[in-house]
């Protein structure tokens, strides 16, 4: 498989996109015109500085409302082409891509515009130019690819072919048909993949604004590779997308974003060049193995006084160095005050703060080397004489992402760790184990962070959904392991007074801001906890969840005096709380009854306005 990204979907000059996609591991690009236009240089130089960085120029794009124009809007388009191709020669690329007609003035006649792609298709024949003719989803006349396919169908010239882009496609609703059944390979000029997140707005500001990496998003990319695999298709699989959040980040990172969903996307799939018989999956996750925290000194006697009431022990400490741990159930929680550490560096950029999270997995070796495939960044952990060489990734935001092996006949604190004397931790309040890890990500990273679960270790993604807080909407994605036992709340916002905004600015970055832990007993779990440590509930959420569910006057007062909220579905119920915030981390714990699988979602607009009333005091 070839890859190739237009240059529209990076931020920045265009030398700068050019060494983003040459280090990310592009072999191609394709050159948007406008990028082309404010280029202070000539063709030829742009040719060179591709050449220098060993990228093939495999498109100059976009050339609009080509097919059906009156004259004398016909003639000047002609002479418009012959311009351009010589750009293409100086460019050296052979070609040259064309958008459907999008003004209401162009003819419908498929003849008219079919006798004027072949004309043009002449002009392209003398230069040894190849023209692709693709179908925007909001042409006036053609807007779907079987419209474009029948077109370039009765132009039936070897240097017209048609473009497919998968936005354009799925957004429309287009089955896979149409490619499967009629399109043959020596008619497809050139493939573009982009996804998107299922939206129902205007085409047109969905193109322009939402779409995203595939896989990134909720189109069949998978399929329609697999459709052009099975066709024998070899050509590049080219990248383009128009991103608000893309143009306002690093080019180097979105440029490595799109190559980790390229590499990805082949992945799913399989042709018969290939050796492999079947999709590349990720080796499963078993759990949550543990949290790091980072600290120094007394800076987190507020968190572990929080975990203390929590029912939280510190029931071992490591051999050599200034780590604890800290159990209940199957909870492991590490304090990390080494001076010498990466939790160190953390602390020093984020304050107190989550800066490292375990899964277990039942083939770390597999992981690391999907990782390399997907250029995700190993960490070398500087691990002493006798200690566990635990490996980790680079995770979200600043925090690691540590692998250890799901069948191991011993846990890591049983080697690095002794434990404290007389305390066994496994009982406290009831506590059992990790119910879901939340963290809030920038609005640019929100796709790169959903992507990172999604890819390397084979986590679903659920549908995006959004939480009303008082100062704006948070949007929120779940990354859940294939048993949903791991499951990863991801949230951002683009409001800057919203809740997730504030960990932001508080954490210095993305990072872990909720820690759930389930238990079998909620009010149990909740005796301990201060009320100054408890997250307060407006009495009116009491009269709402008392009407709406007609909840017995004893249960709401049970609820009441532990500032335990609740819901219930189909499935079952749900019982939660949670404690005030602790440099940027709250805890909830939560019971489940039944198959209750949700998050209490309805409930997050009352949280949110209670955090921040919290934030005021």
């Amino acid at each position: 498989m070839k890859t190739a990204l237009a240059t529209v979907t990076l931020s920045g000059t265009l030398r700068e996109k050019f060494e983003a996609a040459a280090k990310a591991g592009f072999q191609g690009v394709e050159i948007f015109e406008n990028d082309l236009t404010q280029f202070d240089g000539s063709p030829k130089d742009v040719r060179r500085m591709a050449q220098d960085l060993g990228l093939e120029i495999i498109a100059l794009q976009p050339f609009r409302d080509m097919e059906g124009m009156p004259e004398p809007m016909r003639s000047q388009k002609a002479k418009m082409l012959q311009h351009k191709i010589d750009v293409a020669h100086e460019l050296g690329t052979n070609r040259l891509l064309f958008c459907s007609n999008v003004q209401p003035y162009s003819s419908a006649d498929r003849d008219v515009c079919a006798a004027d792609l072949f004309a043009l298709a002449e002009i392209a024949k003398k230069e040894g130019i190849m023209l692709g003719y693709e179908a925007l989803a909001w042409g006036y006349h053609i807007a779907d690819y079987h419209e474009a396919w029948d077109l370039v169908k009765r132009v039936d010239h070897p240097n017209l072919g048609i473009i497919l882009d998968t936005f354009h496609m799925f957004s429309r609703g287009n089955t896979l048909d149409v490619l499967r059944d009629d399109i043959p390979l020596n008619k497809i000029a050139l493939v573009q993949v982009a996804d998107a997140p299922s939206l129902q707005m205007d085409v047109l500001q969905y193109s322009r604004h939402f779409r995203c990496f595939p896989g990134q998003g909720d189109m069949p990319v998978v399929e329609f590779l697999q459709v052009l695999k099975d066709k024998g298709f070899d050509d590049y699989l080219s990248h383009e997308i128009f991103n608000d959040e893309f143009r306002s980040s690093s080019p180097l990172e979105k440029a490595i974003d799109g190559m980790r969903s390229l590499i990805w996307l082949d992945d799913q799939t399989v042709s018969k060049r290939e050796e492999k018989t079947a999709p590349i999956q990720a080796p499963q996750v078993k759990d949550v193995e543990f949290l790091e925290f980072a600290i120094e000194g007394e800076s987190g006697e507020a968190l572990t006084n929080t975990l203390a009431q929590l029912g939280f022990e510190e029931t071992h400490r490591h051999r050599s160095k200034n780590v604890s741990l800290m159990r209940q159930g199957n909870i492991n929680l590490i304090l990390n005050r080494e001076p010498k550490s990466q939790a160190h560096e953390h602390f020093q950029k984020h304050g107190v703060s989550v800066c490292a999270m375990a899964f277990s997995s039942d083939d770390v070796k597999a992981t690391l080397s999907l990782a390399e495939r997907y250029l995700v960044e190993r960490f070398d952990n500087q691990a002493g004489p006798g200690e566990l060489n635990i490996p980790a990734v680079r995770g979200i935001g600043d925090s690691l992402v540590y692998l250890v092996s799901a069948d191991a006949a011993v846990r890591f604190f049983d080697v690095d760790f002794k434990p404290v004397q007389g305390i066994q931790g496994e009982a406290g309040v009831g506590l059992t184990r990790f119910d879901h890890i939340g963290q809030t990500v920038s609005n640019t990273d929100f796709l790169s962070a959903t992507f990172f679960y999604k890819s390397l270790f084979g986590f679903d993604i659920d549908a995006s959904q959004d939480l009303p807080d008082i100062h704006g909407l948070v949007v929120s994605r779940t990354a859940l392991s294939k048993d949903k036992r791991v499951r990863i709340p991801l949230n951002m916002t683009n409001a800057r007074g919203a809740s997730a905004q504030r960990f932001i600015q508080k954490s210095k970055g993305s990072g872990v801001h909720q820690i759930a832990f389930a238990c079998d007993d909620i009010f149990a779990a909740a005796k301990n906890i201060d009320s100054e440590k408890q997250l307060p509930i407006p009495q009116n959420y009491y009269r709402d969840i008392e009407a709406r569910f007609g909840l017995s006057s004893d249960l709401i007062k049970k609820l009441q005096s532990h500032n335990i909220m609740y819901d219930q579905n189909d499935e079952g119920e749900f019982f939660h709380f949670y404690t005030e915030e602790v440099h940027g981390v709250f805890f909830e714990v939560v019971q489940r009854v039944g198959d209750y699988s949700r998050y209490g979602e309805v409930n997050a607009f009352v949280r949110l306005a209670s955090q921040a009333r919290q934030e005021k005091k």
